[in-house]
């Protein structure tokens, strides 16, 4: 297991300091807030926590309402808001500095038998065909507004070996195209033993979950994104259904799109499936996405400053 993704685990298993509050710390991102899929993983893991034997995620439901600050450690309240015969729901708040800054609801069920049907996974290469990151980033150096910005990038993804079917957005500036968007993801490591649990699977693919989601709103524009500079946005709800179970340390394929962007907002759809075509995970996020004020936004250009 490489030492980032033992970071990663590390980062996951918070602190439980009441019966149902749980304290978490954060990690450096690409831009100088937390990353969101950091706060929406970490919840799901506190909820999970509270959560009868046997019963596994179904769905979440979560707002971003405040930028985190990576400086401060995050508080997870949960509240268990029902508990029956097959389904389980908790809401879980995230505080820092004494304001919610992530609101989560999730829903959890026992094991059950019941009608099967599902799309067809889409045509993609092997991911062994497709370069890694630490190849790809570097290409495109010249490209990022801050110079360190690709080594920032490698590193808040060094936990999970992620790979774009074709371009990433910051690869194809200037270049507006089709609203879709592919990458091959699995954690940089084996969970064996212990490690090796459901929930823990469900909640690191629900922090890769929002890594690239609202690329394929840049895609359709053009924009590079935030590490480039040419967009600032930040999440602003995120919702995921998990379906079948299914393994984040072996690949799974991340098929993306976006239906629709207005009014300073882009919507993205996503399906994840595992390499034998099983669709195991829906994800649906809208996010704040807006042009830099020097270019006729109406916002300033730093992307902390991206308000909801």
């Amino acid at each position: 297991m490489s030492q980032e993704l033992t970071s990663l685990l590390e980062l996951l298993d918070l602190e439980r300091i009441e019966q149902d509050i749980f304290r978490g710390s954060s990690r450096a991102a690409i831009v100088p807030r937390v990353f969101g899929g950091q706060v929406a993983a970490q919840a799901l893991v506190a909820a999970c926590r509270t959560v009868p034997a046997g019963r596994l995620p179904h769905s979440l439901h979560a707002y971003f309402l405040r930028s985190g600050d990576p400086g401060a450690p995050i508080v997870y309240t949960v509240d268990r808001i029902r508990d029956g015969r097959s389904f389980t729901t908790r809401r879980v708040v995230a505080v820092q500095h004494g304001q919610p800054i992530f609101h989560l609801s999730a829903s959890f069920q026992v094991h059950e038998e019941g009608m099967e049907h599902q799309e067809p996974m889409p045509h993609a290469p092997d991911p062994e065909t497709l370069p890694a990151a630490e190849e790809i980033v570097p290409r495109y150096r010249e490209l990022f507004a801050d110079p360190q910005v690709p080594e920032r990038l490698l590193r808040a993804r060094a936990a999970v070996d992620l790979r774009y079917v074709e371009e990433p957005p910051f690869g194809r500036v200037g270049r507006p195209g089709e609203p879709r968007s592919q990458v091959w993801f699995r954690t940089n490591g084996k969970l064996d033993g212990e490690l090796d649990d459901p929930m823990l699977h469900i909640c690191l693919a629900t922090y890769v979950s929002d890594m690239t989601l609202l690329d394929s709103v840049l895609l359709a524009h053009g924009r590079g994104g935030w590490a480039v500079g040419d967009v600032v946005g930040a999440s602003l709800d995120h919702a995921m259904w998990f379906h079948r179970p299914f393994r984040a340390d072996e690949w799974l394929l991340y098929d993306q799109e976006s239906p629709t962007a207005q009014g300073g907002r882009g919507l993205g759809k996503g399906r994840i499936f595992t390499r034998d075509g099983r669709l195991v995970v829906s994800v649906i996020q809208e996010g704040v996405v807006r042009v830099p004020r020097q270019e006729g936004g109406s916002q300033p250009a730093s992307p902390a400053a991206a308000s909801r």
